[in-house]
């Protein structure tokens, strides 16, 4: 699927490209060419995924996104002189129409850094700390989005190199970073990442079931406090438990239901606690 032209299984159309699957995740296709790639993805069940992937990434950043659209610039923003007015509107639609292009995009880690950051920035100091967790658990929800669906290269190294990959994100994190074992509440560790953090770098851990279904452990030293009990929250359907302890912020993200996300994240802050 990395050739440059993707042919389906007994296509006698024109080649579905790269493009056109973007356009289909993004729903840009022009109605002529819908039914071409239609076919083409039923035929195809690992198109049909990246496609899927790629809609649950748009689908997690919008839902991030959007709010910033209602909120007021903030006061320390310098106003345009009037006779420039006409520039900065286009400067500011070139800025929204590169953020669109931006959300529809793979491969997101670096992006969502700076949207979240932009995010938190207009907001005052005081409730930023009264949300520390509920910030990383939206950065888990959103990390966990973009990479769960990434059929190719979910994780930078893979279970087969755990104590290299726990070693390295102890070094990166600055404190001892554990991959807690789950095979006994069904899931095995597929490897891990090192991803950007509000103040810092964060850990995530991710395994998968034996159907295919992936979870996600973030693991930041950004949360403030000694302890919190079990929080829950949700982002379109990435359901996530998030908790701190000691020096650190954990947040267990999945898109299965509530009940099973407990049982693993009771499993993980055993572990860890």
């Amino acid at each position: 699927m990395s050739d440059d032209t993707l042919r389906a299984v007994l296509a006698t159309g024109t080649p579905i490209t790269e493009a056109d699957l973007h356009a289909c995740a993004d729903g840009q296709l022009p109605e002529a060419r819908r039914a071409e790639v239609a076919a083409f993805l039923a035929q195809q069940p690992e198109a049909r995924q990246r496609v899927d992937g790629w809609r649950r990434q748009n689908d997690a950043l919008r839902a991030w996104l959007d709010p910033v659209l209602d909120e007021p610039l903030p006061l320390r923003l310098p106003l345009a002189p009037p006779l420039r007015a006409s520039v900065s509107v286009r400067r500011w639609g070139a800025l929204a129409a590169g953020l669109a292009v931006a959300v529809a995009s793979a491969g997101a880690a670096w992006f969502v850094r700076g949207a979240v950051d932009a995010r938190e920035a207009v907001v005052a100091p005081a409730l930023v700390r009264a949300a520390d967790g509920a910030s990383f658990a939206r950065r888990a929800a959103v990390a966990h989005a973009v990479f769960a669906a990434d059929v190719r290269r979910p994780v930078e190294v893979g279970a087969d190199q755990e104590q290299a990959l726990v070693t390295w994100l102890t070094k990166r994190l600055g404190a001892a970073v554990k991959a807690p074992a789950l095979s006994g509440v069904g899931y095995e560790l597929v490897g891990g990442r090192l991803l950007p953090g509000g103040q810092g770098p964060v850990a995530q851990f991710m395994y998968s079931a034996p159907d295919g279904q992936r979870l996600t452990l973030y693991v930041t030293r950004e949360a403030t406090g000694n302890q919190t009990a079990f929080r829950f929250t949700q982002d379109g359907p990435v359901r996530v438990f998030y908790w701190v302890e000691g020096s650190f912020g954990y947040a267990l993200s999945g898109e299965i239901d509530r009940a099973t996300l407990q049982r693993v994240a009771d499993e993980v802050y055993r572990q860890l606690s």
